[in-house]
Order: structure tokens, then C-alpha cells, then sequence
């Protein structure tokens, strides 16, 4: 049996050859521990600062410092209540969008809960947040601005530029996910404080991420122990991950230019075929085309995925696939929980030929229509 097209790269992406190269060697005779003070240990930190080198290079900051960690959920996890941490008491409210990822809002639902206050802004039909809204939203009490790059579900485009302009302006941190935007769309890193990465979203390896932090800014230690990344972030690393890590964004640095043509070519041969009877949810032009969230109205999108078994594609995030709720995005767009469950989401990028978009659809639109067909 052969395996399924695979259209869910915002669930996560395969390793690409180059990671699993660079992986490999310190899985094998290099599998020192970074934090020795030997030959081997060195060989392995040195492997560390180099994959560190790659990712920032990636993120296009020339200043400031990452850290690694054991993924974005852990990054979003220490920047937000590292962050609060080390604010008045009296300026402590978070102000987040009503579409970000369950990682930022549960943070900040967790800190609500031991007293500090949360603004949660929405957002337009078109999933993108309203500048004078969120600015309606700020005063001097906020300690921090939370907000996505790249959406998870729908991949509408936040302008984190501004978001992030107001933010200072009002004195408060600025914490971005870009997760889905990293070697994909620039990212505004200078208008951010604190920025949250993902190895296995940019055809890296899984359990590895990394937090992004401007100059000046120490969020308190989510994780206590030996202190190993800058006395911030404690847990021995591993060479072999962020070795692959490493190697991905380098490679998603190397390609970006190349990997947006072929992913806007994809993207718009799907709106092509799935043509009129598919709705696209979010904004049509403020995306990332490797994203495409669209609803067939009356379409029961969980049995179009256990029909359509030569496909791997989604509801929505991964995340949140077992909840049987609907999508938090797509209620936050005023969707129906009819309309939401009658969307899909396929993500598709640089290992993802024409000829495979093609077949997928095809197998997608005929389950569909023979959905509809039953129930009408």
C-alpha cells in the first residue's frame, strides 16, 4: 500500500535530507555531551553554536540571543511566564489575539488565574486583528503583547510589525510565534522582544524549538537545574537535534525564494480546481499560500478525512483535533460551528509536486460531492 499525499505541513513537515545528514554523526561516534569539558564534549558544543548561528540566520536577527529548547510550546511557555514574572504587580495585564495558538492562549489563561489580568482582542472576518481595536485595548498596565505571525489553522498574516510598534509604545513586551512564518515570510524580529521556533515545521527534526530574545530581555527560567543555556534555560541539550534543526533553517534560508514560487504556484493551481464551491477562510490576499483553509458548505469535514484515505490532510490544528470542539480560529472568524466543521485545512510546500496537489484534490472533491450527494 502506498503511503498518502501528504498535505498537512502545518501539523508538521518530513525531515529533509540534510537534517537527517546532519543528525547522524552525533547519534553515532560524536554523541558527546555538550556540556563536557572533553574533546567530545567540545566537538558537540561546537555543533550546538553552529546550528544557533543557522537558526538566527534564518530569522534574519543580527542581534539578540536564541535559545534552545524542547519546542515552541515550551518556548511560548517560559517567554510568557518568564516574562510576567519580572513585571510590577500593578502593570501585569497580557493582551493576546482571540486566533493564537492554544500554547499562548492557555499560558495566559494559567497566569489570568494567579492575577494577572487578559485582554483577548478579536479579530476580523478576515482573521486579521483591527490596529485601532488593539490600540483601544492598550494602557499603561500592559506588560505584554502576544500575537502570531503565520496562523497555524488559516495562515492569515498579523501585521506584527505594528502590532509590535504599539506594543512598545506602550511600554510592554512583544512575544511572536512564528512557528509557521520561520524561512517562510520575514518576520519583524525587530519589533518583537521574544520570538518562539519550531525544529519539525521547517523539515527539522521533532522535539526541538527555540526562543528568541532581544537584547536586555531575560525572561525568569521556566526550568530549574544546571542552567546550561545562558543560566536561563536548564536541561542538557542534544547535538543531534539541534544539529538537524540547524541544518533545516539553513536550508529554509537557502531556498526561501525558491520555496515561495513553488508554494504560490501550488496554491493557486488548488484554487484553481477546487474552483467557486470552495470558500477560502481568512484573508484571500494576507497569507501564506502554503496554507489553504477552505469550507465546502453542508460538508461533514471528519468523515471527508476517514473517506479520503489516500490523503493526509486536516480540520485544523493538530493540537486540537481530539477536542471534538470547533475550531477556536474559525469561531473567531464568525463562522457557525456548521461552517467550521465544514472546513478543511491542507498545508503543502517544498517536497509537494503538482502532479501529487492534483491527485489529492481530485480524490478530495469526489468524496465531497459524493457527500453531498447522500445528503441532499
Amino acid at each position: 500500500m502506498s503511503a498518502p499525499i501528504y498535505l498537512d505541513y502545518q501539523a508538521t513537515t518530513m525531515i529533509a535530507p540534510e537534517a537527517r545528514t546532519a543528525i547522524q554523526p552525533y547519534l553515532d561516534d560524536k554523541f558527546g555531551n555538550p556540556h563536557s569539558p572533553h574533546k567530545m564534549g567540545r566537538e558537540a558544543a561546537a555543533a550546538v553554536e553552529v546550528a544557533r548561528d543557522q537558526i538566527q540566520a534564518c530569522l534574519g536577527a543580527d542581534n539578540g540571543s536564541l535559545y534552545f529548547t524542547s519546542g515552541a510550546t515550551e518556548a511560548t511557555n517560559w517567554a510568557i511566564k518568564g516574562a510576567l514574572a519580572t513585571v510590577p504587580e500593578d502593570s501585569r495585564r497580557i493582551v493576546t489575539l482571540a486566533t493564537e495558538h492554544a500554547a499562548v492562549l492557555d499560558s495566559c489563561e494559567f497566569l489570568n488565574q494567579w492575577g494577572c489580568p487578559l485582554t483577548i482582542v478579536e479579530v476580523g472576518a478576515d482573521g486579521l486583528v483591527d490596529l485601532a481595536a488593539l490600540d483601544d485595548a492598550m494602557d499603561e498596565d500592559v506588560a505584554l503583547v502576544a500575537a502570531m505571525c503565520v496562523n497555524n489553522e488559516i495562515g492569515v498574516i498579523q501585521p506584527i510589525a505594528e502590532i509590535g510598534a504599539l506594543a512598545k509604545r506602550y511600554g510592554a513586551l512583544m512575544f511572536c510565534d512564528a512557528v509557521q512564518a520561520l524561512g517562510r515570510v520575514p518576520v519583524p524580529w525587530q519589533h518583537c522582544d521574544m520570538i518562539a521556533m519550531s525544529g519539525h515545521k521547517i523539515h527539522g527534526p521533532k522535539g526541538i524549538g527555540a526562543l528568541w530574545l532581544a537584547d536586555g530581555v531575560r525572561p525568569v527560567p521556566l526550568m530549574h537545574g544546571g542552567g546550561q543555556e545562558g543560566d536561563l534555560r536548564s536541561g542538557t541539550l542534544s547535538p543531534a537535534l539541534c544539529a538537524g534543526f540547524g541544518a533545516a533553517a539553513k536550508l529554509m534560508q537557502q531556498n526561501r525564494d525558491a520555496d515561495i514560487v513553488h508554494v504560490t504556484a501550488l496554491a493557486e493551481l488548488a484554487r484553481r480546481r477546487f474552483g467557486n464551491d470552495w470558500i477560502i477562510n481568512g484573508s484571500v490576499t494576507d497569507r501564506y499560500p502554503g496554507n489553504l483553509n477552505i469550507r465546502y458548505p453542508g460538508l461533514d469535514a471528519a468523515r471527508l478525512i476517514s473517506d479520503v484515505r489516500g490523503v493526509a490532510f486536516s480540520a485544523g490544528s493538530a493540537c486540537a483535533s481530539g477536542s471534538g470542539r470547533p475550531s477556536h480560529v474559525l469561531s473567531a472568524l464568525g463562522l457557525s460551528d456548521v461552517d467550521a466543521r465544514a472546513s478543511i485545512r491542507l498545508g503543502f510546500g517544498r517536497y509537494t509536486s503538482e502532479e501529487e496537489l492534483e491527485a489529492a484534490i481530485r480524490l478530495i472533491v469526489e468524496a465531497a460531492d459524493a457527500q453531498a450527494n447522500l445528503t441532499a
